[in-house]
């Protein structure tokens, strides 16, 4: 499990190294929605997120 403030610092970290900048979108009841570049995001509510939605999620980052 990955704490949710490590996932959103990484995907910023990622964002950073390529010039692009985390915007949050809004706020949802179970999921929050971030735009980061052409690429909107959807990172869970929750303190502890999924090794493997973690991993996938900052895959989709580097992607862009």
């Amino acid at each position: 499990m990955v704490k949710r403030s490590e996932l959103l610092k990484k995907i910023a970290e990622v964002a950073a190294a390529k010039g692009l900048t985390v915007t949050l979108v809004r706020h949802g009841a179970n999921h929050d929605l971030y735009r980061v570049g052409s690429l909107r995001v959807t990172v869970a509510r929750h303190n502890e997120i999924p090794e493997q939605t973690a991993r996938a999620t900052i895959r989709g980052v580097e992607a862009l």
